[in-house]
């Protein structure tokens, strides 16, 4: 068993989108075989990047609002919800209005 604190591990600029940050909690190098789950940080008026994927991910908003958009719809987001991306879905996440919107992500390995 591992104890990870976010804190302690780097914080690295996404390579796309602007404003937001990326902490890889669990991955390969810890010995995950399945997930890497990953702390994404968005400051205001910051966004990932609008793209889709092979794979299906989770994520769960810890602090701030901001919105999910699929390029034409936004739908609302805050603390407490749960997010589910489905396969080749086109997602972003955006924030708007708050300091930090911060947010848990799990993806397949």
């Amino acid at each position: 068993m591992q104890v990870i604190d976010v804190g302690d591990l780097p914080e690295e600029e996404m390579t796309e989108g602007s404003k937001a940050t990326i902490r890889w909690l669990i991955d390969e190098k810890l010995g995950a075989k399945n997930f890497a789950m990953r702390y994404i940080v968005i400051k205001k008026g910051g966004y990932t990047p609008l793209h889709t994927h092979d794979w299906e991910h989770e994520m769960f908003v810890i602090k701030g609002e901001g919105y999910l958009t699929d390029g034409k719809n936004k739908i609302k987001i805050k603390p407490g919800n749960a997010i589910f991306v489905k396969p080749n879905e086109l997602h972003q996440i955006i924030n708007e209005d708050s300091d930090s919107l911060e947010i848990l992500c799990l993806i397949p390995l």
